[in-house]
């Protein structure tokens, strides 16, 4: 299977749907689902870029995870929830634009993501979870918003090219993890 056309018809994507597909190159979904399952399009080897329709409010755990040749993803304006894992391993992927419907990056979501440079996190996000850009080697600068109350541990631990990391410390904020 090397590429699908979701039509307007299909109202959810469940667990595991598409999972292992590795020779999925193009998945355009035209439809107004609102979730995407978890481990969805997992192990899509071959999958370059998607685009998340804005009615899609929730992205499962672990539903692009090893997706290796991802370079884009633009994401939802009506995204409520990325679950952990979401991304992790997608080595390719080179930005993320994260909405301002997000509170929260949830655990692992990003861990992998060895050619992510860009990251724009708005200031809806009052939490970033452990090990959320673990690894993302080229990571090499970040600008956390004051809104940030909690970055877990670990978070930004293996980002070797991190040079410069802009964050204003606010009175509200509740605790840094360790190694983070």
């Amino acid at each position: 299977l090397e590429q699908i056309k979701i039509p307007p018809s299909v109202v959810e994507i469940n667990d595991y749907t598409f999972r292992g597909c590795s020779s999925m190159e193009l998945i355009e979904i035209t439809s107004l689902i609102a979730n995407i399952g978890k481990f969805a399009f997992s192990e899509c080897k071959k999958l370059r870029s998607i685009s998340i329709p804005n009615s899609v409010e929730e992205i499962g755990k672990f539903a692009f995870s090893e997706c290796v040749s991802l370079t884009q993803v633009k994401l939802s304006n009506s995204l409520i929830l990325i679950g952990d894992h979401a991304f992790n391993g997608c080595s390719s992927l080179l930005q993320i634009d994260v909405p301002s419907s997000i509170q929260s990056i949830e655990g692992y979501t990003f861990e992998g993501c060895s050619s992510l440079k860009q990251v724009k996190i708005p200031s809806s996000v009052t939490r970033i979870d452990e090990y959320a850009f673990f690894d993302c080697t080229s990571l090499a600068q970040i600008k956390i918003p004051s809104s940030v109350l909690e970055i877990g541990n670990l978070s930004f631990r293996g980002c070797s090219s991190l040079s410069q990391v802009e964050f204003e410390l606010p009175s509200s904020l509740k605790s840094i993890g360790k190694n983070c």
